[in-house]
Parts: structure tokens; C-alpha cells; sequence
């Protein structure tokens, strides 16, 4: 289980605080004290109000100003392996997708093939996609396909072309539809301990925003 971090507050996200949520980001608030001030974090599941939160395909994201990053890593050779986590930059020297091939996937053995996949809340930074196209350009042996909730900073030319360069080097990059974000929630979001799992509620604009962000990308990367 990840670190708890302290979480964004629900007026950031419509929704009033009630009491015994104000004592439980009271607790969080004392615990990140003791965390080193550059942390990524890491985990297997990320907690609902997180992901409620931060993967929200809104058109304007203010307020959600670090990267959540799910992966399924899938390993061929000799034998096949599957691994899954996510990361999370909170005031990290380096972003989640930066972290990811420093921490997860540090080198790539050329006998193996890796097919991995990210659902991420946004698409990378100008620096991020740099990084990202180095990667698979420096290994051929890995595919890797991104799914975003959000474009970020989508209408800068620079942003634009940093999109485009990393599709030139084989990343698949698409916007998340419905379907993946019940994917994410039902692989990647902690439940209640001792709770039957919640099934996923879709947020009213879910397929409205996906749509618009699926032009958008769709005219960038003609």
C-alpha cells in the first residue's frame, strides 16, 4: 500500500467537507510532515478520492497539479510476467513518467519484450514526452501505449510537437473512454477492507469530454 498523502480538498472538486472528512485530511495533513520534501510515490492501488479527483476528464484542470500513473507491465521471454502499481509525483525532482523508467523499468533486456501500458491522468510535459521518445527510440523491444484522462497544455505548439514526436517513435497514445476509467477503478483504486467492491459511477460530462479531448488529440496528431 502507498504512503498516504494529504488529499485535495472536495471543494476543489464541488463537493462540501463534512466534519469527519475534515478530521481524516487533519491526520493525512500530520503524516506528510514526515515525508522527505521530493517523494514519488509508489503502490499498487491509489485511494478512491484520488482517482475521483485527479482522473476526472475535466476540460479545465485546476487544482490537480501532479501526475497519477497506473501500469500494467507485461514481460515475454523464456517466461512470461505481469507486474502492476502506480506512481504518484508529490513535489517529486521528477515526474511519474520520468520515475517510471527510473524506477520500474531502470533498463530493458534485449532478449525480452515488455508491452506496457499507462493510464495517466494527463498526457506528459514537453519534458516527459521528450524522455518517453528516447526510450522507445533506444529499445525496440518495447511497445508502449499511454491512455490520458486529459491533455495537458494541448493548445501550446511546443506541447503539440512533442505529442507528435512520440508518436513517430511507436507510442500509442490515446484519450481514455469510459471503459477504461471502470478499468481503472476496478484494478487500481483500494476498497474498503471488508466491503464488497464499489461498483464505478461514471461523473455526468465523462463521455461529453472524452469526445472533445479525442478531436483535440485526433487534430494534433494528424
Amino acid at each position: 500500500m502507498a504512503e498516504k498523502q494529504e488529499e485535495p480538498s472536495n471543494t476543489q472538486n464541488g463537493e462540501p467537507d463534512n466534519a469527519e472528512e475534515g478530521e481524516g485530511k487533519k491526520k493525512k495533513k500530520v503524516k506528510r510532515e514526515d515525508l522527505p520534501p521530493f517523494e514519488i510515490v509508489t503502490g499498487e492501488r491509489l485511494p478512491a478520492i484520488f482517482f475521483k479527483f485527479q482522473f476526472r476528464n475535466v476540460e479545465y484542470s485546476s487544482g490537480r497539479n501532479k501526475t497519477f500513473l497506473c501500469y500494467v507491465v507485461e514481460t515475454q521471454g523464456k517466461e512470461s510476467t505481469t507486474s502492476r502499481g502506480y506512481l504518484e509525483d508529490e513535489h517529486a525532482a521528477s515526474h511519474a513518467e520520468i520515475a517510471f523508467f527510473n524506477t520500474i523499468l531502470p533498463k530493458c533486456e534485449s532478449s525480452l519484450r515488455y508491452n506496457i501500458t499507462w493510464y495517466v491522468s494527463s498526457s506528459p510535459c514537453v519534458t516527459c514526452a521528450d524522455r518517453i521518445s528516447e526510450t522507445l527510440r533506444k529499445n525496440k523491444n518495447l511497445r508502449l501505449t499511454i491512455m490520458v484522462g486529459r491533455l495537458f497544455m494541448w493548445e501550446e505548439p511546443e506541447m503539440q510537437a512533442a505529442l507528435k514526436k512520440m508518436k513517430s517513435a511507436g507510442c500509442k497514445l490515446r484519450i481514455m473512454k469510459p471503459q477504461d476509467f471502470e478499468y481503472v477503478w476496478q484494478n487500481f483504486v483500494e476498497q474498503e477492507e471488508g466491503e464488497e467492491a464499489k461498483a464505478f459511477v461514471p461523473w455526468e460530462d465523462i463521455q461529453e469530454n472524452f469526445q472533445y479531448y479525442e478531436e483535440k488529440l485526433a487534430e494534433i496528431l494528424q
